[in-house]
């Protein structure tokens, strides 16, 4: 089985346009006197959302993927259409909140709990990682102010999607990483 395949690729790219324009509404720069004039769509937005969202979704996904292949299991991303359409929706009718469900990975074999449990771990784990990154850059890097902007957005978001994903319910991963726990220790 390859390591990752051209429909995933294909996926990767299909994820992250999508995931820009939805977190464009969500994720604002700094507009210029002119952008704030354009309502429709907003590239600037747009390319800032794909440098901050896009990063924490698909790495999350991606961190399930590549701690299954370490561990000798088959794992295929996804594209969660469902979830994808409903984000999209809500962002057409201007809803105030966010529910975004992009994408999975499908994890097929035989593996032990320990396995279960960090490879449910590791998409969250990397949500961890790219917050406490941004975070050290924020405290010891002088930054310029759009690079501060950028940072600030990279530990908002991954900070939220990694707290929500360790919700312990189904089908969160925190509900598999404390499953795979409690297997492991009883």
């Amino acid at each position: 089985m390859a390591f990752i395949s051209l429909l995933e690729i294909l996926y990767l790219i299909i994820l992250t346009i999508i995931i820009g324009y939805i977190f464009s509404g969500f994720i604002r720069r700094p507009a210029t006197e002119h952008e704030i004039y354009e309502k429709i769509f907003n590239w600037g937005d747009f390319k800032t959302s794909i440098i901050v969202a896009a990063p924490a979704v698909i790495l999350h996904e991606l961190g399930h993927k590549f701690s299954a292949i370490l561990f000798g299991l088959d794992a295929v991303l996804h594209i969660f259409w469902e979830g994808l359409g409903l984000a999209i929706f809500l962002k057409l009718i201007n809803s105030p909140f966010l529910i975004i469900a992009p994408a999975y990975v499908s994890i097929s074999g035989q593996a032990t709990a320990f396995q279960g449990f960090i490879t449910a771990f590791s998409g969250p784990l990397v949500n961890l990682i790219l917050f406490l990154g941004a975070w050290i850059a924020t405290e010891r890097i002088r930054l310029t102010r759009n690079q501060a902007i950028i940072l600030y957005l990279t530990k908002q978001i991954n900070l939220l999607l990694f707290i929500f994903n360790m919700i312990p319910i189904p089908p969160l991963d925190g509900f598999k990483v404390f499953t795979s726990l409690f297997r492991i220790i009883f």
